[in-house]
C-alpha cells in the first residue's frame, strides 16, 4: 500500500469545491487560467476545464453557435458586477442571479456562462435554451465533466435562481453521477459522504469506471490516505471539511453500486 499526505490547505483545492452562500472560496490558482476561446480572450477558465470544454465543442461542432459569456472573475470584478446589478436590476433580481463576492463559482475558474450566439447577449442572463444546439450541449456535457449548476426546482438547495446558461466543471465521473441522480453539487457532497475508503462507491457505467470515496480531514492539520500500491488517483478538496478521492478502474470491472 502507498500513503499520501494532504495538508489542510488542500481542502480548498480541486474540481469539486463547493462554493455557495455558506462556503466562501479561499483562493484561485490564477496562473492556471486560460482563455476559453481566442476570440474572447477575456473569458478565462482553469486549464483542465478549457480543454474539456473544447472537446465538447468539437464533438458537437458548435463553436460558431455557442459563445462564452463569462468565466473567471476576480473578487473585485464580482463586487463590481454585484453592485452594478443592484443599481440596475434591484436587490431581488441580484440576490437570485448574482452571487455575493467570494461566494461566487466564477471566482473558482471552474464555471462558465454560455450563450446562444446573437447580436446582443445579456451578460447576466444570456439565452441558452433547452432545445437545438444548446440542448445538445446540455445533454452531452455530463459525459465529459460539466454539469448545469443551477437547475430549475433546486433554488432552495443552491440558493441561486434557475440559470440554464451556467455550467460548472466538476470532472468525470462525478458529473455523470450527478446527472443520473438529478443531484446539485450540494446534494452530491452529502451523497458522497456515505462512501469511505473501506466501502467506496463503485461507478461502472460507461467506459471510465472508478471507485470514489470521501475522507474527513484530520483536525490536526495533515490527512493521510492509504491507497493500493501504484494506483492512479485524483483528489479534490470539498471546500468544507474533507476530500473526495477518485480511483480509475479497468474498464472490465465487476458490477457495482450504480
Amino acid at each position: 500500500m502507498m500513503h499520501i499526505k494532504l495538508s489542510e490547505e488542500k481542502i480548498y483545492e480541486g474540481s469539486l469545491l463547493l462554493v455557495n452562500a455558506d462556503h466562501p472560496l479561499r483562493e484561485c490558482g490564477e496562473e492556471r487560467l486560460l482563455p476559453v476561446n481566442t476570440e474572447y480572450p477575456d473569458v478565462l477558465m482553469m486549464r483542465e476545464a478549457v480543454y474539456i470544454l473544447h472537446l465538447i465543442f468539437e464533438k458537437l461542432g458548435c463553436g460558431d453557435a455557442i459563445v462564452p459569456v463569462s468565466g473567471y472573475r476576480s473578487a473585485a470584478e464580482q463586487t463590481e458586477i454585484f453592485q452594478t446589478s443592484l443599481e440596475e436590476n434591484g436587490e431581488e433580481f441580484t440576490r437570485r442571479f448574482v452571487a455575493v463576492p467570494n461566494h461566487s463559482e466564477h471566482q473558482t475558474g471552474l464555471a462558465v456562462d454560455l450563450g446562444l450566439k446573437q447580436e446582443v447577449i445579456d451578460f447576466i442572463c444570456p439565452e441558452f435554451p433547452y432545445e437545438g444546439i444548446c440542448g445538445q450541449f446540455r445533454r452531452t456535457a455530463p459525459g465529459y465533466g460539466f454539469i448545469e449548476r443551477y437547475p430549475k426546482g433546486k433554488e432552495e438547495v443552491t440558493g441561486i435562481g434557475h440559470e440554464p446558461w451556467h455550467f460548472r466543471y466538476v470532472g468525470y465521473p462525478h458529473s455523470e453521477i450527478m446527472s443520473r441522480h438529478g443531484f446539485t453539487l450540494e446534494e452530491y457532497m452529502t451523497f458522497i459522504r456515505q462512501y469511505s475508503p473501506g466501502s467506496p462507491l463503485r461507478w461502472m457505467k460507461g467506459s471510465r469506471p472508478a471507485e470514489i470515496f470521501f475522507i474527513q480531514a484530520d483536525k490536526q492539520g495533515t490527512t493521510e490516505i492509504e491507497l493500493p500500491e501504484d494506483s492512479l488517483y485524483m483528489v479534490s478538496g470539498n471546500n468544507v471539511d474533507g476530500f473526495i478521492v477518485t480511483i480509475p478502474l479497468p474498464a472490465a470491472g465487476a458490477p457495482g453500486d450504480l
